[in-house]
């Protein structure tokens, strides 16, 4: 069994650090308002895979994976809801901030203040990913260990994924954290805010073009 589980954890880790939806909303949230909110928006993203986890063992999963019209309305919504993220964040960083504002004089800007809640911003990306449903229902099995009942076995796939999603992602806001003073400087931050928010209607983009 111990086999089987460094098996699945190395393909969890890398379907995880693979760059993605998940990435850019919490580089969105660490440049719109730092470090605190990107660690909230992983809770949220984290929390998102518990609910996909349940969602499957409750059979649903299976369903919105295998239903055309079902899957497609979650995809069109996850989409729009990544366009959004992103129209936001253009908005967001349409014009330059003065250095200083909010600040002693000569010091930098500071994080813009973000609109909405953090942990929930990140929930509803996870949860409008419909792609999970169809990870989740169709590889996910294939790594459970035979000896475990399926039960088990899914919910310690699912939280094994939540652990390596939690660890990259908030590794990842921490170290945007480390590289504040340079990120926060104000045409840095508009550049990195703008390319955030293309990312993102690129992403949702591609999300609404997909065929499966």
């Amino acid at each position: 069994m111990l086999t089987q589980l460094v098996a699945a954890t190395g393909v969890l880790g890398l379907l995880t650090v693979v760059p993605g939806p998940d990435m850019a909303v919490v580089t969105r949230r660490a440049l719109t308002a730092g470090p605190g909110d990107a660690l909230r928006t992983v809770g949220g993203i984290a929390t998102g895979l518990l609910v996909w986890g349940a969602l499957t063992a409750a059979g649903l999963a299976g369903v919105l994976a295998a239903s055309p019209t079902a899957y497609l309305a979650v995809r069109l919504l996850g989409a729009g809801y990544l366009v959004f993220l992103g129209a936001q964040s253009l908005w967001q960083h349409r014009r330059p901030v003065p250095a200083g504002h909010g600040n002693a004089p000569g010091q930098d800007a500071g994080p813009a203040a973000a609109v909405g809640s953090p942990w929930r911003t990140g929930l509803v990306s996870n949860v409008l990913n419909p792609k999970i449903a169809v990870f989740y229902t169709g590889l996910l099995p294939t790594l459970a260990p035979p000896r475990l009942p399926a039960v088990w076995a899914m919910t310690l796939l699912v939280l094994l994924h939540t652990v390596l999603t939690l660890a990259w992602l908030g590794g990842y806001a921490l170290l945007l954290a480390k590289a504040g003073p340079v990120l926060h400087r104000p045409r840095i931050q508009r550049a990195l805010g703008r390319t955030t928010g293309v990312t993102l209607i690129g992403l949702g983009l591609a999300v609404a073009a997909a065929s499966g």
